[in-house]
């Protein structure tokens, strides 16, 4: 899949694109839904699908402070989208200028001008230009000025308990916030993975008999409720992405109370595994939480919980 950075860096050679625009974080099932659309229109039209994303998430700029919790970095959501068929992903830099943007300028700039969109693909609730001025509505006006078609996606929805719910990046941050990973998992489609290098950490679990993985991810990532959860340390390469190795393990959240920590860490215990990961690139997927994180009265209790945790662990892993 080609990717690059900013308008100024798009191919010479692009040609006629199907561009889908959006945040596209956490690449969840009402996105799958909505990329396929779009992949779908690009090869009846014969043109390669173009994902237009943006970094940083727009709602800091618009409203310094207020940077969501990111369910996915830009290497995995390309990782995913290409997955799904995407050939090309463009990531715009979301600046106060490109803020300003009115719909209008957007449409001929963006679209037209650097991507030279055949089509559009969009959820229904699509918005963009300043002050989200511009609708679906006011695209596909102007998708017949400039000569390109515009699709409008209607939202993926599923139910549960409390009725009909439908899938958003927000819905999912709100799940994996409480540490409620089964839900998450519907809907995004997989488990949540949180992706960082491995950093030496106090080593003390190596002297407990439970060395583990200490993953130091980025600013805004979405970390799960403190806790202790059983799940996966995935090996990437940091080249290209691409998955080296799964290997389960026992994953704690939290501040370590029993040793008085203060800083938030993510550790995974790997079962069955001896080896030295320091420095690489991993991802961290939770799939369900065991119990919240607690302070115990000794270096025996909290092991005989560890002993526990691994047990557990294999029991929801089925190994």
């Amino acid at each position: 899949m080609l990717r690059w950075r900013g308008l100024e860096a798009t191919p010479g050679d692009l040609g006629r694109t199907v561009v889908t625009v959006g945040m596209y974080d956490g690449v969840h099932r009402g996105h799958q839904e909505l990329i396929g659309a779009a992949v779908r229109r690009a090869r009846g039209m014969g043109r390669p699908c173009l994902l237009l994303t943006f970094d940083p998430h727009p709602s800091e700029v618009v409203r310094p402070g207020s940077h969501p919790a990111i369910l996915t970095s830009l290497d995995r959501k390309a990782e995913l989208v290409a997955e799904l068929g995407v050939d090309a992903m463009c990531v715009l830099p979301f600046t106060p200028e490109f803020m300003r943007l009115s719909p209008e300028t957007f449409t001929h700039t963006v679209l037209v001008e650097h991507l030279h969109a055949a089509a559009v693909v969009v959820g229904q609730n699509f918005t963009y230009g300043h002050r989200a001025a511009g609708t679906v509505e006011s695209l596909a006006v102007e998708g017949r000025r400039f000569g390109f078609a515009v699709e409008g996606v209607a939202l993926a929805g599923e139910t549960s308990d409390d009725g009909e719910i439908t899938i958003s990046s927000t819905y999912i941050r709100a799940c994996v916030a409480a540490g409620d990973m089964a839900p998450a998992a519907r809907a995004l489609g997989r488990p949540h993975r949180v992706e960082g290098v491995v950093v030496r950490g106090d080593r003390r679990g190596r002297e407990l008999g439970y060395p583990t993985a200490n993953v130091e991810s980025p600013p805004y990532t979405a970390v799960p409720a403190d806790g202790v959860y059983a799940g996966s340390l995935v090996l990437r390469d940091p080249r290209t992405g691409a998955t080296v190795s799964t290997t389960p393990a026992a994953v704690s959240v939290g501040t370590n109370p029993t040793f008085q920590g203060s800083r938030r860490t993510v550790e995974a215990h790997l079962l069955d595994f001896d080896g030295d990961l320091y420095g690489e690139h991993v991802g961290v997927e939770f799939v369900e939480r065991l119990r919240p994180m607690l302070a115990f009265t000794g270096v025996e209790e909290l092991v005989a919980a560890m002993d526990r945790d691994v047990v557990r662990t294999r029991e929801v892993l089925g190994l």
